[in-house]
């Protein structure tokens, strides 16, 4: 269960369609390099409920085929210049959504159900681009009722940074459970850990409500400080400085190519 950091990126063939965690919940901007390393192309990025500088990264490097989400952000940073110009040209495809409609279509993944409901899009004109979410009534109401059912999305693998793994292949989240519902939804997980333990942590009571078993995972890579220079919740600053440097260095093609020589292929890349 546990690999090195190059095995876990060969575990994503071209075209495989990720789902990736918002920046807050822990990002494996360690196994976003490695993957730019294997030149990864044509993946279908799956923002959940959005993405940021790993989204944002891979498409500067030409790994991305389609993004969907609610939003690709960099937060203070913004805006994105490869997702910008990437849109403008029509390089990638994007799929719109809503974070409660990104959410849904994973949960019922995660549940085994065709299809999420949701109320609160009906009316807005994110409806037109959809022609895969239906508008139907709601089948236990007699008068006018109608519901927006949303199609599951089963990503092939799921991909983020946890705290700690343990031998058995087990990895804690805590209260982040929308890293677990991610792996369930998948068809497997790839996961990047902070440290691991001998014991485990299935039979922690402390750990244990908040661990996912090994059976969602396909592979775990030990990888400290895995999410530079994105912040980590168990601990890790963000790093400022760097991120607007990629700023000021991604405006264009020839300045993404030298950033991504030096901070991904290069020995400025920390993993």
């Amino acid at each position: 269960m546990l690999i090195t950091l190059s095995e876990l990126a060969d575990k994503v063939p071209d075209g495989a369609k990720i789902a990736v965690p918002a920046d807050y919940a822990g990002i494996s901007m360690a196994a976003t390099r490695a993957l730019i390393r294997r030149r990864a192309r044509n993946l279908h990025i799956v923002g959940v409920p959005t993405s940021g500088l790993q989204s944002e990264m891979l498409i500067a490097a030409g790994c991305v085929k389609t993004y969907e989400s609610s939003a690709l952000t960099l937060g203070e940073h913004n805006p994105p210049p490869a997702f910008n110009e990437a849109v403008l040209n029509g390089s990638i495809n994007i799929v719109d959504a809503t974070c409660p409609a990104i959410h849904a279509a994973i949960q019922a993944s995660q549940k085994g159900a065709p299809f999420a409901t949701l109320r609160g899009i009906i009316g807005s004109d994110i409806l037109q681009h959809h022609p895969d979410w239906k508008v139907i009534q709601n089948p236990f109401n007699e008068t006018d009722d109608p519901v927006v059912a949303i199609p599951a999305i089963q990503p092939d693998v799921a991909i983020f940074h946890a705290p700690l793994a343990d031998r058995d292949g087990n990895v804690w989240v805590g209260r982040r459970r929308e890293l677990i519902n991610m792996a369930q939804g998948s068809k497997t997980a790839l996961i990047t850990v902070e440290k691991v333990t001998d014991d485990n942590l299935l039979e922690n009571e402390e750990f244990a409500a908040g661990t996912l078993p090994s059976l969602y995972i396909g592979g775990i890579a030990h990888c400290e400080k895995g999410t530079w220079p994105l912040a980590f919740w168990q601990g890790e600053d963000e790093n400022g400085d760097h991120i607007r440097l990629y700023k000021s260095m991604a405006k264009d093609p020839a300045g993404r190519a030298e950033y991504l020589e030096k901070f991904v292929f290069g020995e400025g890349s920390p993993s």
